[in-house]
């Protein structure tokens, strides 16, 4: 699954799912028993692995992990043939966006990309849910990211566009966004009316921002780079003076695990207008929704 394998109106309908299962839980204890996932995470994590395994298990299913590299041990198409023998859905989270598309290639069960180095739409989705429950209806409003153009905001950039919210991104020099992605998106906002800015100015990218994101300097894999990040990221902090930059009640976003002190100071994350804990929660949630129309 990528971000643009849903419809737009199987986006709309994730979210109302969501907003459900969040509301009423009781009414979905039994809607996946006797059905299982595959969990195959080649990064860490808290979040995703968690939730996941907590939101088949809440479900009635079941879920089994397996850590380290794909396609190793025995060639990826091989895994994804033995896995759709034994499980109704595969959740992936890779480094490499063709791992996931080769296991959807080669399965024919639904794949659930968890994180790659190009997108992350679960994370979109749960973000999606909590703007919508801060502010209501998406349409109109502004998402602004600032920092890296990576998977998190690619993501973020085509589901936001696609629901008719403006999106601006604030990034500098050498983090750009995929030029591929930012086409497809130019196309998304084309269609729904809504904005689409990238800019290397912070502040002006937080105009009339409802919603400010960031996400850490330097992710998994890239360690080696950290230094030289932490230079071109520095004036990208989002700290008390650039938050004010945007509307006065507008919300912080971090998809976590976030390094204080870096992209964000501990005033901005522990501030009353922060949703990053929110985020966390409908991640379980979101997940939820995804996976009743992925298996059932």
């Amino acid at each position: 699954m990528r971000d643009l394998d849903l419809t737009t109106d199987e986006l709309y309908y994730l979210l109302d799912l969501a907003a459900d299962v969040k509301r009423r839980p009781g009414n979905y204890a039994h809607a996946l028993d006797g059905k299982s996932i595959a969990l195959l995470f080649e990064k860490p994590s808290l979040r995703t692995r968690l939730t996941f395994e907590i939101a088949m298990q809440q479900m009635g299913g079941g879920s089994v992990f397996i850590d380290g590299p794909i396609g190793l041990r025995e060639p990826l198409k091989d895994v994804a043939r033995n896995l759709d023998r034994w499980v109704e859905g595969i959740v992936a989270r890779v480094f490499a966006q063709s791992t996931v598309e080769g296991l959807a290639q080669w399965s024919n069960v639904p794949v659930i990309n968890a994180l790659s180095d190009a997108f992350h739409p679960c994370q979109a989705l749960a973000d999606m849910q909590t703007i919508r429950e801060r502010f209501g209806a998406l349409k109109g409003r502004k998402l602004a990211f600032v920092g890296d153009g990576n998977n998190v905001a690619q993501s973020l950039m085509l589901t936001s566009l696609r629901l008719g919210m403006n999106f601006a991104l604030a990034c500098p020099e050498g983090y750009m966004p995929n030029p591929d992605v930012v086409m497809q998106a130019e196309g998304l906002a084309a269609v729904s009316g809504a904005s689409l800015a990238i800019t290397h100015d912070s502040a002006q990218a937080l105009e009339g921002a409802h919603a400010i994101y960031t996400d850490v300097w330097t992710s998994m894999g890239q360690e080696q780079e950290a230094t030289e990040r932490k230079r071109a990221f520095h004036p990208y902090q989002v700290n008390d003076e650039l938050f004010a930059c945007a509307r006065p009640d507008a919300v912080f976003m971090h998809c976590l695990p976030a390094k204080r002190g870096e992209e964000v100071t501990d005033s901005v994350m522990e501030s009353e207008r922060s949703a990053v804990f929110d985020q966390a929660e409908n991640r379980l949630h979101a997940q939820k929704a995804l996976l009743l129309m992925m298996l059932t």
